[in-house]
């Protein structure tokens, strides 16, 4: 009767090797994080196609996820930089096209000194 209750379904989970990311995981891949079974995977994919998660603790706003269950998983989740960036300011049109000033030296002051004496 042990080794029945040792099977498959009752194994530990191996977490995945390297981080994975909220955004672009898999269900199988988020099922293999520690506390994620097959509801709370679904509500994260759920949540992300609705928001894209910009950093893991975005990963709060999910039911299910706590601030406990959030330091469990933190060391096999990541939200990746081109998911979470938006465009730069500095790549807009109306930005660059614009030259910048360059400081000038003030103006001579020899019609200042004329007019004082």
């Amino acid at each position: 009767m042990l080794i029945f209750l040792t099977g498959p379904a009752f194994a530990k989970k191996i977490p995945p090797s390297q981080p994975i990311d909220l955004n672009t995981a898999t269900m199988k891949q988020l099922e293999q994080l520690p506390g994620i079974g097959p509801t709370r995977a679904e509500k994260i994919i759920e949540f992300r196609m609705k928001t894209p998660f910009r950093r893991v603790e975005d990963l709060l706003a999910v039911p299910g996820i706590s601030k406990t269950r959030l330091e469990k998983l933190r060391p096999y989740i990541k939200v990746s930089s081109s998911a979470s960036k938006k465009p730069s300011k500095s790549v807009t049109p109306s930005k660059t096209s614009k030259p910048t000033p360059t400081p000038t030296s003030p103006p001579s002051t020899d019609s200042e000194e004329e007019s004082n004496q």
